[in-house]
């Protein structure tokens, strides 16, 4: 039987698995896809994130795989231009925007090298539980077809917003709402590399996160009817995405260089947050908390819940009748640093007028430069392993 069990090893699971395996705990993670691969996301890391991997130990490995450091933000309101410098904070100097397939990637591996165990190609079909209903693992079928059975002392669901683990823990909705905006981007060139770019207008909110291989990545929100013409034009599509660029956020979409990737997006996403554990089990990362992408904030959200988390698991583990109190601490920790950012969300998601949006941008700002202090301040792996 395994220690911990954990259904998914992206940016939250592959986390929470490099934690407790560095722990010493007995871990496997399993995936239904084949990884390292992409997935939706936009992936700009601000400070909070950061700091977690430069915590982690992993920053480093982030930079050396083509990441570029960004070391400016420009903010454009309506025409009017502001570019500031990043200032070293919380320990960190500069953002980085890793394309997904790249960064769980490194983390799957970091997981691997710690100790845990990685199996891919596993889709979880259920969970196995005792007399008494605690989750003792998960039933499962491989890419080949063959069904299997995995114990384990604890299972977390790190599966994602359409997390398939919710609903076989059962899983209470505590908060939801349903943003009216939708999102698309593409990845082009021409645009700096050291620079994330966030454009406020009319009912409109556009970004550029600068990634690998010379590349940006170019987003564009907006309430999801005004969206239309693009999710409609079929193959125009890129065409009418930068045709919009240019003519809502022109100081944007007239730098639009190649567009070297197909458009891709999503509308009226869920915002949500979910029961965070139970006997035997526990969620992470979008599985069991989600934002609209407006607020840009999803892997330091998965960062940070991971080391909640795990630590919480931690200290189950060593002494099964802690487990109570640790896990109800781990969500209630969750809820507390989620929450402000979670109004903000859905007060954004409104687009009010630009005056306004840019105001709780800027209450944004400061909350995640709350955060990312704090999350500095976490005791890290020692303190656990000194205990």
């Amino acid at each position: 039987m395994y220690d911990v069990l954990v259904v998914g090893a992206r940016c939250a699971g592959a986390a929470t698995a490099k934690l407790l395996a560095e722990l010493g705990r007995n871990v496997v993670m399993v995936d239904k896809a084949q990884l390292p691969s992409d997935t939706l996301s936009t992936h700009g890391l601000l400070r909070g994130g950061v700091v977690q991997l430069s915590r982690w130990g992993l920053l480093d490995r982030v930079l050396a795989s083509g990441a570029p450091a960004i070391t400016q933000v420009l903010f454009d309101a309506q025409g009017e231009t502001k570019v500031r410098r990043i200032k070293e904070r919380a320990g960190v100097d500069a953002l980085v925007a890793p394309r997904r397939h790249i960064l769980d990637g490194l983390l799957a591996d970091a997981a691997v090298e710690a100790g845990a165990e990685l199996h891919t190609g596993v889709t979880a079909t259920g969970v196995l539980r005792s007399d008494n209903g605690r989750v003792t693992g998960i039933t499962g079928r491989t890419a080949s077809g063959e069904l299997i059975e995995l114990p384990a002392r604890i299972v977390i669901g790190a599966d994602g917003r359409r997390s398939r683990m919710a609903g076989y823990f059962g899983a209470e909705t505590l908060e939801h709402f349903t943003s009216p905006c939708a999102v698309f981007y593409t990845y082009v060139t021409g645009l700096r590399p050291d620079t994330y770019e966030f454009h406020i207008a009319k009912d409109t909110f556009a970004g550029v996160f600068p990634t690998h291989d010379d590349t940006a990545c170019v987003w564009l929100i907006r309430p999801t009817p005004l969206l239309e013409p693009i999710r409609t034009a079929g193959s125009a599509r890129i065409p009418v995405f930068v045709q919009q660029l240019q003519e809502l956020v022109p100081h944007l979409g007239e730098q639009v260089g190649e567009v070297t990737t197909r458009l891709r997006g999503t509308a009226d996403l869920p915002n949500y947050r979910r029961q965070a554990h139970g006997p035997g089990w526990a969620l992470v990362g979008d599985a069991g908390y989600h934002r609209d992408p407006i607020t840009g904030h999803g892997i330091t959200d998965a960062f940070r819940d991971a080391e909640l988390l795990a630590t919480a698991v931690n200290d189950s583990l060593g002494d099964p009748r802690d487990e109570p109190a640790a896990m109800t601490s781990y969500q209630q920790h969750r809820d507390l640093m989620a929450r402000e950012v979670f109004e903000l969300t859905r007060a954004l998601t409104a687009f009010p007028a630009p005056d306004r949006f840019v105001e709780l941008q800027l209450r944004l700002s400061e909350a995640l430069e709350r955060e990312a202090d704090e999350l500095a301040s976490f005791p890290g792996l020692t303190a656990h392993l000194a205990a």
